[in-house]
């Protein structure tokens, strides 16, 4: 019987074999027969999550280390050969298993049982976790407790979301779709929040998070500084993958003098700019609160901008007074912003991306601009996933 040889894997995780053909859980160099029959090769590993393939929150748990760092490095480099575009590609940085600090699980009550985790690929049903191997161990501790206390609190039939984070107090736990009600239900909560020894547990009816337990304001301390953390923050998923990011940034930007960071969010490459003045462009309410608050309390060089960047992104003139620009922009990419900054004298640009393709697209105009892209350093914080994050350096 022939066989055809897997030779790479598409950017949503099929493996592809040399005359084209797509097989899901193949990795290259694994031989697929004419009649499907798979033959691993040296880079299929065993699977180590009895819930994998099916539960979404893992698409490559069948590629070793090895592989699944060239599949990161590749999907940065097709999505910027897309623009013609080449550069240095980094050796990715990849997290380690269990070291998710921040995560959206689901949950939902049929009857006595309650079923907690993330859901099927391409699917609403839900997995019930009995076991994960990206989320650290104090958030997956929390599950069974979550159980018990959601078999009194959920509606029957009814499926809500769970926010879960690590804080600098400890366990963060905001719960959207419910409004529990009653003396009952309160005592639950605060019993729940002692005996876990929570952080904080915030409840989102709709109008945003109130919190229901909070012994004490909850932080995030970034680049040194303890910064307010509102109900349901955006954090970088792993502290290794901010240890990464924010290396690859201080090594762009960290000797410039004044430097503007956009899309900013509670500061993460704010503070860690901790030599230079700064000033913080953000959307976010909350989050652009938190950072002034923040940096005026550690007596930082900080100027804190509640600003659209997409509406009204910074002007040539404004981004000319600035030694470099930071870009971290949502999984959009920031193409008003950067449509400013290719006409703009800015010397250096450190771009922080959780997109390849919207960064291959932003970063064409930038080259058309002027900018060179000297190098990009891909970032796997997404343990076994497709998800590629990135920062990357662009000088004129």
């Amino acid at each position: 019987m022939s066989e055809v040889e897997v030779v790479r894997v598409a950017a949503r995780g099929d493996g592809v074999t040399s005359d084209g053909r797509h097989f899901p859980l193949t990795a290259p160099g694994d031989w697929v027969g004419e009649d499907g029959a798979v033959r691993p090769g040296p880079h299929h590993q065993t699977p180590p999550c009895r819930h994998f393939p099916g539960c979404g929150g893992c698409q490559l748990q069948h590629l070793d280390d090895e592989m699944w760092s060239h599949f990161l490095a590749e999907r940065v480099r097709t999505a910027l050969a897309a623009q013609g575009l080449e550069t240095e590609i980094r050796t990715p940085l990849l997290s380690p298993p269990r070291t998710r600090r921040r995560a959206t699980l689901h949950a939902e009550r049929r009857g006595k049982q309650v079923r907690i985790g993330f859901t099927e690929a391409g699917s609403h049903k839900l997995i019930d976790l009995a076991e994960c191997h990206v989320l650290a161990p104090e958030l997956f501790a929390l599950l069974a407790p979550l159980r018990r206390l959601f078999a009194t609190l959920l509606p029957d039939a009814r499926r809500v979301n769970v926010h879960l984070a690590l804080s600098d107090q400890g366990r963060d736990v905001l719960v959207e779709g419910i409004d529990p009600e009653g003396l009952a239900a309160a005592e639950a909560i605060t019993a729940f929040a002692q005996t876990e020894k929570l952080a904080r547990f915030a409840i989102d009816e709709g109008f945003g998070p109130t919190a229901r337990w909070e012994p004490v304001p909850v932080t995030i301390t970034l680049g040194g500084v303890a910064v307010p953390l509102p109900s349901g923050s955006f954090l970088q998923a792993t502290p290794e993958g901010e240890a990464a990011l924010v290396a690859a940034v201080r090594e762009i930007a960290g000797g410039a003098g004044a430097v503007a960071d956009l899309f900013a969010g509670l500061g993460t490459f704010t503070f860690a700019l901790n030599q230079a003045r700064v000033y913080a462009g953000e959307a976010a309410r909350d989050a652009i609160l938190s950072l002034k608050a923040a940096g005026g309390a550690a007596g930082r060089q900080v100027f804190g901008d509640h600003r659209d960047l997409f509406r009204r992104p910074l002007a040539t003139a404004e981004l000319d007074r600035f030694d470099a620009v930071v870009l971290d922009p949502p999984r959009a990419g920031a193409r008003e912003q950067v449509g400013e900054l290719a006409g703009s004298k800015a010397p250096i640009l450190a771009y922080v991306s959780c997109n390849p393709s919207t960064f291959a697209r932003d970063a064409e105009v930038l080259c058309k601009g002027g900018y060179r892209l000297e190098w990009v350093q891909p970032v796997g914080q997404f343990r076994w996933s497709t998800h590629v994050e990135l920062a990357a350096k662009f000088t004129r």
